[in-house]
């Protein structure tokens, strides 16, 4: 292995693909995007009281979210804030199965 297909193994990007590939990471996108979904259904129509439907989908992805709500701008900037919290959090998610399912072999020290 080259010193450039090291470093590109080793990238930000790579990493957060291979955190992302997790089962729990993708069972949890899901779960997110089906939340956000179901809070625009019931937000669009009018006579609908379901104008509080969107807090269901920024609580399943705070912190993140909440920190991103504080930008200026409507439904779009929360839409952008559900997705970017649920992306770190999956992200987190992710790494920690990696590491928790991580074989741990023999020490050679002991």
């Amino acid at each position: 292995m080259t010193g450039t297909d090291a470093h590109a193994a080793r990238s930000p990007l790579h990493r957060l693909g291979r955190n992302l590939r997790n089962p729990f990471a993708l069972s949890y996108l899901v779960l997110c995007a089906g939340l956000l979904l179901w809070a625009i259904a019931i937000t669009i129509p009018a006579d609908s009281d379901g104008a509080m439907a969107v807090v269901v989908p920024l609580m399943a992805t705070a912190p993140a979210s909440l920190v991103l709500l504080a930008l200026p701008g409507g439904a779009t900037v929360v839409i952008v804030a559900v997705a970017l919290g649920a992306l770190v959090n999956a992200s987190i998610i992710g790494w920690c199965a990696r590491a928790l399912t991580r074989g741990n072999g023999p020490d050679a020290t002991r």
